[in-house]
């Protein structure tokens, strides 16, 4: 069946139009852009009013299957992406077993195939086990279609492996993505290292822990010539170290989360340490949000990634010491990353923050896949229609998740997807068709 989108300002990944724009949705690509398009048969949209952009990409999820899928699995993920304006989601490897083999791989791919949500794409781990002692089959599972390598949930403990992961993943066009963490300086920790440390008595996790990881990578990067991507970067002066190894013309991205953008480490105290606050890394200062907006706003930051890190209200209803890191967050982090934006009163372009959900992710994935990044004819008809306007309570009640630990649940948040759809299939919609 053919769509056409109807009467919406296109973003096409890189610059926000000013007039009305149809798109026609055809045999899963673009078929055309344009005013007052017609097609016979034609099922039709009306979009005025919205922002139609390239489908969104989150490129940092945990959808704990295989082996935790009491908290979240592939299927229940992949429509709670597509629920929350998302069209491809990256998976990460921390599952039980590790995503560390092509068969394993191949798992990932064939259960996001029949999830009937968002497109879901395979990290792979970077050593056997995710343990830091051998590497992996990376080149096999490159083969089968991971499209990065980490050890996510903590960082590639060997340097020497690490360099060498580096060397063989710059011949497979398949980033390593790092976890940038020195467990030597955060092993018992549980919060943000300063007042609210001091405060509770509870274990610091400081910035350094951050920056000494991050430092390392740049330095193997340098060495290697070999890009490398740090996620969830939560600090000042991490972003410094990223920004100066850009400024250096080395390959380096990164990518910052929702509740880092949004949240600081007074939360924790306000909220009484509910573990609803507990991430890793965890929420900073105020100072360092608002330097994570200056890296959303300079180019520092090529993507924000919600780190969607589901676990049952059992695993988290304990104190919040005993409790594990992570947060739900997938069906409600563009909202959150759009109401704050507006309640800081606009501290970028818009086009530059929607860029941070289409063109900057995809440029971090494989060649074969970096067109999804883009709205344009013959392109993949992978699409995200946002209304600015649209204001909704956050109902963890009528998710597609299994999780409900949120820290924005009951929370009025003012912009939202609103249609998602996947090579021309829709995956969500709340929009009315024309008559």
């Amino acid at each position: 069946m053919s769509i056409i989108l109807k009467n919406g300002v296109v973003f096409d990944g890189f610059t926000l139009g000013t007039e009305r724009e149809d798109i026609l949705v055809k045999d899963g690509v673009v078929a055309r852009r344009g005013a007052d398009l017609a097609e016979e048969g034609a099922r039709l949209i009306d979009c005025a009013g919205r922002i139609v952009c390239p489908g969104f990409i989150d490129l940092h999820a945990h959808f704990r299957d295989p082996g935790f899928e009491w908290r979240e699995d592939i299927t229940s993920g992949a429509r709670a992406a597509a629920a929350g304006g998302y069209t491809t989601v990256v998976a990460m490897p921390n599952t039980e077993p590790a995503v560390d083999s092509q068969v394993a791989v191949e798992y990932v791919i064939s259960r996001g195939e029949s999830a009937g949500g968002a497109r879901v794409l395979p990290a792979a781990c970077v050593s056997r086990g995710r343990k830091g002692g051998r590497m992996a089959e990376l080149g096999l599972m490159a083969q089968s279609g991971a499209v990065f390598f980490t050890d996510d949930g903590s960082p590639v403990s060997n340097a020497g492996l690490l360099k060498t992961a580096l060397r063989y993943s710059r011949d497979l066009e398949v980033r390593i993505m790092e976890h940038p963490e020195e467990p030597s300086l955060t092993e018992g920790a549980q919060v943000n290292e300063g007042a609210v440390s001091a405060s509770s008595g509870l274990k610091g996790w400081p910035s350094s822990a951050e920056v000494i990881d991050i430092e390392r990578g740049v330095a193997l990067c340098r060495e290697t010539d070999s890009p490398i991507h740090f996620t969830h970067v939560s600090t000042e002066h991490g972003i410094d170290a990223i920004r100066r190894a850009k400024r250096e013309g080395l390959p380096v991205s990164c990518d910052v989360t929702p509740h880092h953008l949004s949240l600081d480490e007074n939360y924790v105290l306000v909220g009484r340490f509910s573990s609803t606050y507990k991430v890793n890394p965890p929420l900073r200062t105020r100072r360092d949000v608002k330097m994570l907006w200056n890296a959303v706003e300079d180019g520092t930051a090529d993507a924000i990634a919600t780190d969607h890190s589901p676990y049952h209200m059992d695993d988290k209803d304990v104190p919040f010491q005993e409790a594990p890191f992570g947060i739900a967050s997938i069906e409600c982090s563009v909202a959150v990353v759009l109401d704050t934006w507006r309640k800081l009163g606009r501290p970028v372009p818009l086009e530059r923050l929607l860029s941070l959900f289409t063109s900057g992710p995809g440029a971090l994935l494989p060649r074969s896949w970096r067109s999804l990044g883009a709205l344009r004819e013959g392109a993949r008809a992978d699409v995200t229609v946002i209304d600015m306007e649209e204001v909704r309570t956050v109902d963890v009640s009528e998710w597609k998740s299994k999780a409900r630990v949120c820290p924005w649940s009951g929370e009025m948040l003012q912009g939202w997807p609103v249609l998602a759809m996947v090579d021309g299939r829709i995956r969500m919609n709340r929009l009315e068709e024309v008559k």
